[in-house]
């Protein structure tokens, strides 16, 4: 064989191998995105109308969150938010739509201590989706009961529901999930509201504030 011929095949083969190399490092790429992002990840490829596309968002989304100045609440503004929250939780019995109201206005604010943006909807739901994604389907469907009972169309019941979709937002805010952790996707919530419900632990071992009211309507 001449020197030529083995050229070519050991060049062949690098390409080869190359190609195989690239594809491998792209699907477990891909497999990384749908671990942290699970549903997010499915309505991005749906919107978008492809894989390659909504992998570029994601990335977009991940680049863009990094660049903000997202910080942790201080002891007594945790201890302050999670008093108003009782509260809001309280007023649900006897005004159920003002409570989705307020309720609603302190997610934003909560978000706003720890430094997302919150002038447009969608762009907090897509910054939130980077370290939040277990929960901002669920603050999607939340608002969405919110701004139909502002045209008087949501029933009390739907307004429960929206009220358990922003306090999983809420305990989720007040734990500091900005850091690179991969976790479980859950689907969007539709259950019954559980007795005397307990945020699990973060990684870290520290405690996480207990919200210890049901919401009834």
């Amino acid at each position: 064989m001449s020197i030529a011929a083995i050229v070519i095949i050991v060049a062949a083969v690098a390409v080869v191998g190359a190609a195989a190399w690239y594809v491998g490092l792209r699907r477990r790429h891909t497999e990384d995105l749908r671990s942290r992002y699970g549903t997010e990840y499915s309505r991005a490829v749906n919107e978008l109308g492809s894989q390659r596309r909504a992998e570029h968002e994601l990335e977009r989304r991940e680049e863009r969150v990094e660049a903000l100045e997202i910080r942790p609440l201080a002891p007594e503004q945790r201890t302050r938010f999670t008093q108003e929250w009782r509260n809001v939780q309280s007023l649900f019995v006897d005004d159920p739509g003002g409570a989705i109201s307020r309720a609603d206005g302190l997610v934003e604010e909560v978000m706003k201590v720890r430094g997302y943006p919150v002038s447009d909807f969608d762009q907090r739901a897509a910054d939130l989706s980077v370290h939040h994604a277990r929960v901002v389907e669920n603050y999607r469907a939340a608002r969405e009961i919110a701004e139909r009972h502002r045209r008087g169309a949501a029933s009390t019941e739907e307004l429960r529901r929206a009220m358990v979709h922003y306090r999983e937002l809420f305990q989720d805010l007040l734990e500091e999930r900005e850091q690179p952790v991969e976790r479980a996707v859950d689907r969007p919530v539709e259950r019954e509201v559980p007795s005397r419900r307990v945020a699990e632990s973060p990684n870290d071992g520290r405690p996480v504030t207990r919200i210890d009211k049901d919401v009834r309507p």
